[in-house]
């Protein structure tokens, strides 16, 4: 039995007001000549197919499109809830789903209830059980919202995902007398290692609460969505990553995901599969001069760009001219290096100091920009005064 686990699809996302569908399509084609080409059993999403819980039409349209090539290529599809996604409209219609291949797994009734796949090629003799893989879902907990349900005093994303673990342990226990069963678990949660004592568990990093590692000792394999960077957390345990980068932080990262090989005596292997993206993301670093200029950014012209400008003084027309080379600047920040340090002032205070209006006018561009204006920005903004003075004289 071959898996391939993806996750973090985010389909229907832009990125810095760039629509991203047709690098989605691109992926899907990709996803779907893997499952081809590798003889894929199980495609496994582990949370936020959609970047939003009401994702448009179109959006709708790509996913049920790679759905059917999904399972009109051999595989049938595990997919969990996320964050991002509405759990009750992503799971609407599961059961009818479910006959075609596609099995949803976005409600606390289903934690317990896997997907079971036999591993075993051959017929079992005298009877015996074979070797089963169990295929279990935990979609995105809100600790608000599913604490009761599950019986949890705390409402907190260790004590959650505790209870959701435990349901699954309690079923493969079930289970025990059935033949050896293999477990692989799909969760959409931020998972950290090496933490062992209760009164660490609930660690908590940008706001959200990592759970630990240890909650998923024991299964066979713990396809992990949430986080964006493909990584190894254990041998068992994975973040796939997105399909695309969906930040320029992500600039650096490979996409992929990893395709797990399960057989009778278990995980036998899990290794990469490679997603290429459609355009490039650059992130440059300079002064306008030398970045319109040398050569070393060539590959950058068609790529998607953050620039940070390191000039003194912020340059004319910066995203301008950036753009006659790199059409595709999203970003422009301004890092000047050399620059006279000035006394630290809020700008009221300054305001205050001003000693006429021509001041407060060259020291309101200087502060929205980080460059006084020059003689000929000076004189437009004199005679514009001098404008001023005369029609209120004529009043």
């Amino acid at each position: 039995m071959r898996l391939l686990h993806t996750s973090d699809w985010h389909l229907g996302r832009s990125f810095h007001g760039v629509g991203m569908l047709d690098a989605q399509r691109s992926f899907i084609d990709q996803l779907v000549k893997a499952v081809s080409e590798n003889a894929v059993d199980v495609v496994l999403i582990a949370g936020d197919v959609y970047d939003r819980a009401l994702p448009g039409v179109d959006v709708v349209g790509l996913l049920d499109d790679a759905l059917v090539r999904l399972t009109g290529a051999g595989a049938q599809v595990v997919l969990t809830s996320g964050n991002h996604d509405s759990a009750i409209r992503l799971g609407f219609a599961s059961r009818l789903l479910e006959r075609g291949g596609v099995h949803l797994r976005t409600r606390l009734a289903e934690l317990d209830q896997p997907l079971l796949l036999p591993l075993d090629a051959t017929p079992v003799k005298d009877g015996a059980a074979g070797a089963t893989l169990a295929i279990y879902g935990i979609p995105w907990l809100e600790p608000r919202l599913v604490a009761e349900p599950l019986g949890v005093e705390t409402a907190s994303h260790f004590e959650v995902t505790r209870a959701a673990t435990d349901l699954i342990r309690a079923d493969l226990r079930r289970r025990a007398g059935q033949g050896t069963v293999y477990s692989v678990v799909l969760a959409h949660t931020f998972a950290s290692g090496g933490i062992s004592s209760d009164s660490e568990r609930d660690l908590s990093i940008g706001g959200v609460g990592a759970v630990p590692l240890d909650l998923f000792d024991g299964f066979s394999y713990t396809a992990l969505g949430h986080l964006h960077g493909r990584q190894t957390l254990s041998a068992q345990v994975r973040y796939s990553g997105s399909p695309l980068a969906y930040s320029f932080s992500e600039a650096r990262h490979q996409k992929g995901g990893w395709l797990i090989d399960v057989g009778p005596a278990g995980v036998a292997s899990v290794t990469e599969v490679a997603w290429e993206a459609p355009r490039k993301l650059a992130v440059l670093r300079g002064g306008i001069a030398e970045l319109l200029e040398s050569s070393d950014h060539t590959w950058a012209e068609d790529a998607y760009c953050q620039i940070t400008l390191t000039d003194a003084q912020r340059p004319a027309q910066a995203m301008e001219r950036l753009r006659s080379r790199f059409p595709d600047t999203l970003v422009l920040g301004f890092d000047p290096q050399g620059a006279a340090t000035k006394p630290a002032s809020t700008y009221s205070s300054r305001l205050a100091e001003a000693e006429d209006d021509l001041s407060v006018c060259c020291g309101f561009l200087d502060h929205v920009r980080g460059r006084e204006p020059d003689d000929a920005e000076r004189s437009a903004l004199a005679a514009a005064l001098d404008n001023v003075r005369l029609q209120e004289a004529s009043l």
